[in-house]
């Protein structure tokens, strides 16, 4: 059975970002366990509320994409002198983004945590993304350390 051709040609485009988009999102479900993991312990133990869970665990959850879509999404070109102070202010804009969805959602409209956070997870890994891929993690020709 072969692929219709619109979704060959698709592919042919654009494979390389669908590739790079789908390793994305595996690095990016590893990390959101990791960041549901804390979010859920710091609630449901009364340690802190969602909004400050959520960020908990973003921190937490931030780390790991680093060093996973350094190595595995972007095969990053920079040397990590550039490359991770370029992933922190991607990063932080996307920590902010998430704690302004969580207040959002879950403090102001009531949505249950857990679903407010799922919601805030689709959203900001799609601008995460087009932060790495655009600006952090983008290709460069000058020589790098790993």
């Amino acid at each position: 059975m072969s692929l219709p051709s619109g979704l060959r040609q698709f592919a042919r485009r654009h494979g390389r970002l669908a590739r790079q988009f789908f390793v994305f999102g595996v690095v990016g479900g590893i990390s959101a366990i990791a960041h549901f993991s804390v979010l859920a312990l710091l609630v449901e133990t009364g340690m802190a509320g969602p909004v400050a869970g959520s960020a908990a665990g973003f921190v937490v959850a931030a780390t790991m994409s680093y060093a996973m879509n350094r190595a595995f999404t972007f095969n990053a070109t920079r040397g990590h002198a550039e490359a991770a102070w370029r992933f922190a202010v991607v990063a932080t804009a996307g920590f902010v983004l998430n704690a302004v969805l969580m207040e959002l959602f879950a403090a102001r409209l009531g949505i249950y945590y857990l679903l407010a956070q799922l919601l805030t997870t689709l959203i900001v890994m799609v601008s995460n993304f087009l932060g790495y891929r655009l600006w952090a993690f983008a290709h460069t020709d000058a020589p790098h350390e790993r």
